[in-house]
């Protein structure tokens, strides 16, 4: 018996070749683009770090919980010269009063309040941009109000990133590790983005960071106008603004888990879907070769399984088919597994194909049931 049966155009042929392109398509984009997290060794730290003075910026709105709960874990941040500028956007709560007493203890903490006003569009752009406004440093960390740093080193790591030439810094913020089916599907999909922006960005085609640990300059900002281009959509300070402002070589990626911010996870599938409503929002506006590396993938993911497991009905066809999936799973699986203990996201790393499988599915189907235009309240 033939190893490699004779081709000829029937649907079996047709499936191998198939499995052939898309597999092919499958083993390029892990070797282009997630082979750049996998190897990536990052900064030496320096014996005498330059400790630039910084400003934290937090968004917050009826946040008054998570502010008691993280702000002083960021006010006490192992670093020399650095402010904590939260703007309190129209909040109801006991915010103002929480973060008056908060005033009183730290001295480098700032406040700044925005009063209720119908005519103030949702999303956390105009607070960010009050901040950059009044803030006395030139380097800026971004957070959120519901994040805690992973250590009293997040600041001095994040600074320390910071260059000459790097002026954008991209940061990872987990989800927090919580019981539940939904946990776990939240966490991976904060996994898998984190390796794909990470990844794209080393591969020179920056299209995102996340807003709860994200870093650049006031020369920056200011080069690209702000968020001027896309002021009108709710999200975008953390995708849109970046492919504007990430250029060149001026940005970098800072992956030591003693900078990672996390986050509490959606509780309920309904929120969660809410939540990547959110982010989709801002998805046509980015450039085409950006959205088509990010379709490709689970595309092309899904018609290798595809055509594989229709292979394996012919037991002609199938044993050459097992020989190039198999090798085409292991080498994606080793450089893939790389990219998640990069990460610090072992949990994931031993059924990763299965993983890989059911986010290619799920992923597209929550993309095309979203409300993508919708003008959703902050």
């Amino acid at each position: 018996m033939s190893l490699i049966p004779t081709l000829s155009w029937n649907i079996f042929s047709i499936f191998f070749f198939i499995l052939c392109f898309f597999g092919s398509v499958q083993l390029l984009f892990v070797l282009m683009i997630h082979g750049r997290l996998a190897f990536f060794k990052g900064k030496k730290s320096s014996e005498n770090p330059i400790e630039i003075p910084v400003s934290i910026i937090i968004a917050a709105r009826n946040e008054s919980d998570n502010l008691y709960e993280n702000l002083p874990s960021i006010l006490a941040q192992d670093y020399p010269n650095f402010e904590v500028i939260v703007v309190n956007n129209q909040s109801i709560d006991d915010s103002s009063w929480l973060l008056n007493a908060f005033c009183r203890e730290y001295t480098n903490l700032k406040v700044l309040e925005l009063g209720k006003n119908k005519h103030l569009r949702p999303g956390k752009k105009l607070s960010i941009t009050l901040a950059i406004k009044g803030a006395k440093y030139e380097h800026f960390i971004l957070t959120d109000a519901d994040c805690k740093p992973a250590s009293n080193q997040w600041l001095r790591k994040m600074a320390g990133t910071f260059s000459k030439t790097k002026q954008v810094v991209l940061g990872y913020g987990p989800s927090s590790v919580q019981k539940g089916f939904l946990n776990k599907v939240v966490r991976f999909d904060t996994a898998w983005i984190g390796v794909n922006y990470m990844s794209m960005a080393l591969a020179r085609l920056p299209y995102m960071g996340v807003g709860r640990n994200l870093a650049y300059t006031k020369q920056v900002f200011e080069s690209v106008n702000g968020f001027k281009s896309h002021y009108g959509l709710p999200s975008g300070d953390d995708d849109l603004f970046i492919q504007e402002a990430a250029r060149k070589s001026n940005y970098t990626i800072q992956i030591d888990p003693a900078t990672y911010c996390f986050s509490p996870p959606p509780n309920t599938w309904k929120t969660w879907q809410r939540q990547k409503n959110r982010h989709y929002s801002t998805s046509s506006r980015y450039k085409f070769i950006k959205k088509s590396l990010l379709g490709i993938y689970p595309l092309s993911l899904l018609l290798m399984w595809i055509s594989f497991v229709i292979l394996l009905c012919n037991f002609s066809w199938a044993i050459i088919a097992s020989i190039i999936f198999g090798f085409i799973l292991l080498i994606k699986w080793i450089l893939q597994a790389r990219c998640l203990l990069k990460l610090h996201e072992k949990g994931f790393v031993w059924a990763f194909p299965l993983w890989d499988l059911g986010y290619a599915i799920l992923a597209p189907m929550m993309y095309y049931i979203s409300d993508r235009k919708r003008y959703y309240k902050w």
